[in-house]
């Protein structure tokens, strides 16, 4: 299939940046196949998390597929671009049939990123995931690898302003090893696998993380158990309810 929207998008993307000089570390990029599906799963901290994951895979010259809401694909700016880059809209009221374009995608050889914690962790922390990643890379039959990002969070994350002019920001890309579905019995235990490597990545990255905050005001983008401002993963928890509760009511 020709890719006349992807290889623009990532030359653009390339070219912010190194007009930002964000400092890239990729580690693993090498457990990406260079031929056949895949499932990149990832930690979510950071709204342009897709970029960085993506990113993970290039230097095996793949393109990633990602699930994204629906309503992405009907934006007047980024509808074209997800469909020209053969992203997969989930509708959450009808997830089969994304499900379903998702494993066929696999079938055919492509490699899909997925984001199974499904929203921004608050606290930082990995959160509880779905098992559709899991479930995915089982009954097509794929390997599932974890994908730990860090330093996202302080360009765009939720409940922060918007701060992509940000200079020299250290980003840390772990792919770890690519898990076998025919290891697992079912797709419960393999999400609880890949929940416990995703949390030791995240942790690695974390704690080699090269900046640390420059005073107290800064402490926001680490997780709590480190010293940071953060929320605690508890605390999270009930911001997510409540903003959902402000949702549901307006």
């Amino acid at each position: 299939m020709s890719e006349l929207v992807y290889p623009p998008v990532i030359t653009a993307a390339k070219t912010m940046f190194r007009l930002l000089d964000l400092r890239l570390d990729v580690s693993g990029s090498e457990h990406v196949p260079h031929t056949g599906g895949a499932v990149l799963a990832s930690n979510h901290v950071s709204y342009l998390d897709f970029i960085f994951c993506g990113y993970g895979a290039h230097p095996a010259k793949r393109l990633v597929r990602f699930m994204a809401k629906d309503s992405v694909f009907r934006h007047r700016v980024s509808g074209p671009l997800m469909r020209g880059m053969k992203h997969i809209p989930v509708n959450r009221a009808a997830g089969a049939g994304s499900y379903a374009a998702a494993v066929g995608a696999l079938r055919r050889g492509e490699v899909v990123g997925v984001f199974p914690e499904a929203t921004i962790s608050r606290s930082f922390t990995v959160k509880d995931l779905k098992n559709g990643a899991a479930r995915m890379s089982q009954e097509a039959d794929v390997p599932l690898l974890p994908v730990a990002l860090w330093g996202t969070q302080r360009l765009w994350t939720k409940g922060r302003p918007r701060t992509l002019t940000r200079r020299h920001t250290p980003i840390t890309i772990i792919v770890g090893e690519p898990m076998d579905p025919s290891a697992y019995p079912d797709a419960t235990v393999m999400t609880a696998d890949l929940r416990t490597r995703l949390s030791a990545l995240v942790d690695r990255a974390q704690r080699e993380y090269p900046d640390k905050p420059s005073g107290p005001d800064d402490t926001w983008w680490q997780p709590a158990h480190l010293g940071g401002g953060a929320p605690t993963p508890e605390e999270a928890v009930e911001l997510d309810r409540s903003e959902r509760r402000t949702r549901s009511a307006s």
